[in-house]
């Protein structure tokens, strides 16, 4: 039997004999490479959770089990469970007491669901055992095989004290910082960038994360009730306007105890700034479809990263001695004293502006001394 292979005709690829009748056994296969197509254009479909956790451990597992099948039933390839979903402690002391390491069973447990159910994960900050009386707060990819594929340790760490709100929150008092801005990694609903909450007030850490590649910036948060009603939404919106990502994060939601709670409000914003989906109040999910064609017509009809000045940011990696540098205007004329420059006098009335570093005057032309 003569066989004959036919181009490419309308995208596709067949094997067909003399008489024009595709080969049996090879019809499977291609049936099977039409499916993934069909795949690959299917829409990429994320859910964004959002809980109340507490010390329970396993009762946080639990209903972190509950969100995630019941994304899945939805349609979801991926879920992102926001910072603190393994537990929120009552004290720093327990905080460190409860950590695991990264092979410990939680995590495990959380392998076996993504296998289970055929889904990757992103775990937002479990508590991960570094010294006895230290923690890294660790983001946590796990795909739809149950292998971890990246971990990222949260690098700004969140500090605050209001007295009179008897607020009191210090991340470095327990928790080491990371060391490291990760790049972005491949998956089913695209190229993901990790970072953890207080990460979002860094817009450098994700203007690198888009120079790296990455579409889909994630923030699992605990954010306070205080800063997310003042900030949550504007954060998020602006790190999505100028990376033109995605932007996908999770949150902690309501009282965790008697000192803490979090202002919740998970949601996925577009590359255009638009809120996409917002989970309302309560432990829930929300769905929202990632379109990579979207994110790429933003990009190319308004290309900013080509028109960013990098020859004028140098300054944001120089280091100044601690001293204000804000220029002071003196009134005019002036009653201070005379200004001695090597053989030249110069009455105080004659200077119009003085810094630390320098003044200056009016003479005949305008001069400026160091």
């Amino acid at each position: 039997m003569k066989f004959l292979l036919r181009g490419l005709i309308r995208g596709k690829t067949a094997i067909l004999d003399n008489r024009n009748h595709l080969i049996p056994g090879i019809q499977s296969m291609f049936k099977m490479a039409a499916r993934n197509k069909q795949d690959d254009t299917r829409p990429k479909r994320v859910a964004v959770t959002q809980m109340t956790a507490s010390r329970d451990k396993e009762a946080n597992f639990i209903t972190c089990v509950d969100l995630v099948r019941r994304a899945v039933e939805s349609g979801a390839q991926m879920v992102f469970l926001p910072e603190a979903c393994d537990y929120i402690a009552e004290s720093k002391e327990e905080s460190v007491q409860f950590a695991e390491s990264i092979n410990g069973p939680l995590v495990s447990k959380y392998q076996k669901l993504a296998a289970e159910v055929q889904v990757w994960l992103s775990l937002g900050g479990l508590h991960i055992k570094e010294t006895e009386d230290k923690i890294r707060n660790t983001h946590i990819v796990i795909d739809n095989t149950g292998k971890i594929v990246s971990t990222y340790s949260k690098a700004h760490l969140f500090s605050v004290h209001i007295p009179e709100r008897n607020l009191h929150l210090e991340e470095k008092a327990y928790v080491s910082p990371g060391k490291a801005i990760l790049p972005p990694i491949s998956t089913p609903v695209g190229a993901v960038a990790l970072s953890i909450c207080y990460d979002v007030r860094f817009p450098e850490m994700s203007l690198i994360q888009r120079k790296l590649g990455a579409q889909i910036l994630t923030f699992p948060s605990a954010f306070t009730v205080t800063t997310g009603l003042a900030h949550w939404e504007a954060l998020l919106r602006v790190r999505a306007i100028e990376t033109q990502c995605y932007v996908i994060a999770a949150a902690q939601t309501g009282q965790h105890n008697k000192k803490r709670s979090s202002y919740g409000h998970a949601m996925v914003v577009d590359p255009w700034g638009a809120v996409v989906c917002q989970v309302s109040e309560g432990t829930n999910f929300a769905l929202a479809d990632i379109n990579l064609d979207y994110l790429q017509n933003i990009r190319q009809e308004m290309p900013v990263l080509s028109h960013r000045r990098l020859d004028l940011y140098h300054i944001l990696d120089m280091q100044f001695p601690d001293y204000p540098r804000i220029c002071e205007l003196l009134p005019f004329p002036s009653s201070y004293v005379s200004y001695q420059f090597g053989t030249v006098s110069v009455p105080g009335s004659c200077v119009f502006l003085k810094t630390q570093l320098s003044q200056a005057f009016v003479n005949k032309r305008p001069i400026m001394f160091f």
